[in-house]
C-alpha cells in the first residue's frame, strides 16, 4: 500500500465514513431489539424468554475462547497493510483461522463437558419441559462456538482492511433478523430449542457471507495455509494478555453490582443497576470510534507515526463533540428522566447515582481512544497489568465508599475507575509517542472543562433554570466545537452537507 493510498484509509472522511457505518450497525439493531423484546415476552413467557436472553448473552460471550486472537489479527494484518507487505495477509490470516477453529472445538468440548452442571446450577428449579429445551439449546450453543470464533477472525480480516461497510452490510441486517426471526416464528413455535436454532443459523450465515467477502479483498487466501509459528508466536503473545484484560473488565464494570447486593440488598441493586444500565448504553458511540480507529492506528504506527498522532487527536476530539452533550443532559436532567420514565421513589434513590455514573461514562469514552492507541502499539501487556493493579484498590474504594455514601458512593468509585483509567491511559500513550504530549495537553484541559461544566448543572433543581443552564452551555459549547475541534475540512464538509438540497 502506498503512502497515498495509506492516506485515503486512514483520512478524515474515510474515517468519518467509517465510524457511521459503525454506528448504524450497532442502533439499527438496537431499534429492533426494542421492537421485537415486548412481543417476545408475551409469546414466550417470562421464565422461557429468561433462559433464551442468556443464550442471547453467552452466544456473543463465546468470543471469549478466541483468546484475542481476532483483535491480535486485524492488528497484525493492518500493520503490514500499511508497510506494503501483503505477502503477509494471507499466512497471517490462516494462522489465525487455524487457531481460531482449535480453540473453538475445544471450547465447545468444555461447555459440552460441564453441560450438566451448568444446566443443574442455572435452571435447577425450571419446569422439567423448560429443563429439556435448554439442554436441546445449550448442545446447540456449544457446537456454534467454532463458528462464533472464525466469524470474529474473518470481520478482523475485513476490518484491517477499513472494510466496515462490507462488515455491517451483513451485521446490519442480520442483527436486525436476530430480533425479528424469533418473531417471526412465535405464531409456529416458541420452544426454546427452536429459536436458539434460529440464532445459529443467523450465525451461520454471517460466518459465510463474511468468508466470501474476505476471499473477495484477499484472493490469496484461496491458497489454503496451516500454522505458522513465526506468525503465531507474536498473535498469541499479544491475544493473551488481550484476554486478561477481556475478562478483567467486565469485573470492573459490573462487579459493583454484587457488592452492592451484599452491602445494600436487592432493592439497592435495582436503583443502581437501571440507570447503569441506560447511561453506559452511550459508549456505543466511542466503541464505533475506536473500531474505525484501531486498524488505522496500527497501519500508521507501523509506517507513519506523525500520522497516528493526528489520528489519536482526531479521535478524542470526535467522542468529546458526541458524548459531552449527552452526558450533561444526563447530569442535568436525572431527576425528571427517572421520574418521568419510572416513578418519583426511582428518582428519589436513583438520580445521584445516575449524575456520577454520567461523568464516569464521559471521562470512560474520552479513555477508549488511548486504550486503542496502546493495543495498537503492540502493548496489550501494559492495558492488563493497568486493569490488574486497578481491580483490588477499585474494589476497596467502592466498599468505603459505599460504607460512608451508600448507593451514591458506589457510583462515585466507579467514576473515579474511569478518572484514573483516562490519566493512566493516556500517560502510557505519550510514552509510546511523546510527539502527542502538546495535543493531550489541549485535549486535557478541554476534558477537565467540561467535567467543570458538569458540577453546577448536578445542583440544579428547578426546571426552567435547568433548561436555561442546558441551553446556553450546549450554544456555548457548538460554537467552541465549531472553531476549535472541527478542522477546515471537516467544517467545509458539514456546510456542504447541511446545503445540499434534498
Amino acid at each position: 500500500m502506498n503512502k497515498d493510498a495509506r492516506i485515503a484509509v486512514t483520512g478524515g472522511r474515510s474515517l468519518a465514513h467509517n465510524t457511521a457505518w459503525n454506528l448504524a450497525g450497532q442502533i439499527l439493531p438496537l431499534l429492533a431489539a426494542v421492537f421485537a423484546i415486548p412481543i417476545l415476552i408475551e409469546g414466550m413467557g417470562v421464565e422461557r424468554f429468561g433462559v433464551f436472553m442468556l443464550a442471547w448473552v453467552v452466544l456473543g460471550y463465546f468470543s471469549l475462547f478466541d483468546l484475542g486472537l481476532g483483535r491480535a489479527l486485524t492488528k497484525l494484518v493492518a500493520e503490514k497493510l500499511g508497510q506494503g507487505q501483503h505477502e503477509h495477509v494471507a499466512p497471517l490470516t490462516w494462522t489465525a483461522l487455524c487457531l481460531m477453529g482449535g480453540l473453538g472445538v475445544l471450547g465447545a468440548l468444555v461447555v459440552l463437558a460441564a453441560s450438566g452442571w451448568m444446566l443443574q446450577f442455572g435452571l435447577g428449579n425450571a419446569l422439567p419441559s423448560l429443563q429439556a429445551e435448554a439442554a436441546d439449546a445449550l448442545l446447540l450453543l456449544a457446537l456454534s462456538i467454532p463458528v462464533v470464533l472464525l466469524t470474529t477472525g474473518l470481520r478482523g480480516l475485513l476490518e484491517a482492511h477499513h472494510r466496515f461497510d462490507l462488515v455491517n452490510l451483513v451485521r446490519i441486517p442480520l442483527g436486525v433478523l436476530n430480533f425479528v426471526a424469533p418473531v417471526a416464528v412465535l405464531p409456529f413455535s416458541n420452544q426454546l430449542d427452536v429459536m436458539v436454532a434460529l440464532l445459529l443459523g443467523l450465525r451461520l450465515v454471517m460466518g459465510l457471507a463474511f468468508a466470501l467477502l474476505c476471499l473477495r479483498i484477499a484472493p490469496a487466501l484461496r491458497r489454503p495455509a496451516g500454522i505458522s509459528g513465526a506468525y503465531a508466536r507474536p498473535m498469541l503473545r499479544f491475544g493473551g494478555w488481550m484476554t486478561v484484560t477481556n475478562v478483567v473488565g467486565p469485573l470492573m464494570v459490573f462487579g459493583d453490582r454484587f457488592a452492592i447486593g451484599a452491602l445494600l440488598g436487592a432493592a439497592a441493586v435495582a436503583y443502581y443497576a437501571t440507570p447503569h444500565e441506560v447511561i453506559t448504553k452511550l459508549l456505543f458511540i466511542p466503541a464505533a470510534v475506536v473500531a474505525t480507529l484501531f486498524p488505522a492506528f496500527a497501519a500508521a504506527l507501523a509506517s507513519e507515526r506523525r500520522r497516528a498522532a493526528e489520528l489519536f487527536h482526531r479521535g478524542t476530539r470526535w467522542v468529546l463533540l458526541s458524548i459531552f452533550p449527552l452526558a450533561l443532559l444526563a447530569v442535568v436532567f436525572a431527576e425528571d428522566g427517572l421520574r418521568l420514565w419510572i416513578s418519583a421513589e426511582f428518582a428519589l434513590h436513583g438520580a445521584l447515582v445516575l449524575k456520577w455514573l454520567a461523568a464516569g461514562v464521559f471521562l470512560n469514552s474520552v479513555a477508549q481512544i488511548p486504550f486503542a492507541f496502546v493495543q495498537a502499539a503492540g502493548k496489550p501487556d501494559w492495558t492488563a497489568k493497568l486493569h490488574l493493579a486497578e481491580l483490588p484498590f477499585y474494589f476497596l474504594c467502592l466498599w468505603l465508599f459505599m460504607q460512608h455514601w451508600g448507593l451514591a458512593g458506589a457510583a462515585a468509585a466507579w467514576a473515579l475507575r474511569a478518572a484514573v483509567d483516562t490519566a493512566a491511559l493516556t500517560w502510557m500513550s505519550l510514552r509510546i509517542e511523546p510527539a502527542m504530549l502538546a495535543a493531550i495537553r489541549r485535549d486535557a484541559l478541554i476534558v477537565a472543562a467540561c467535567l467543570l461544566l458538569l458540577l453546577p448543572g448536578a445542583a440544579l433543581e428547578d426546571a426552567a433554570v435547568e433548561a436555561f443552564f442546558v441551553g446556553g452551555i450546549l450554544l456555548v459549547f457548538v460554537g467552541f466545537a465549531w472553531r476549535c475541534l472541527l478542522t477546515q475540512q471537516e467544517r467545509a464538509y458539514l456546510c456542504r452537507k447541511l446545503v445540499r438540497p434534498v
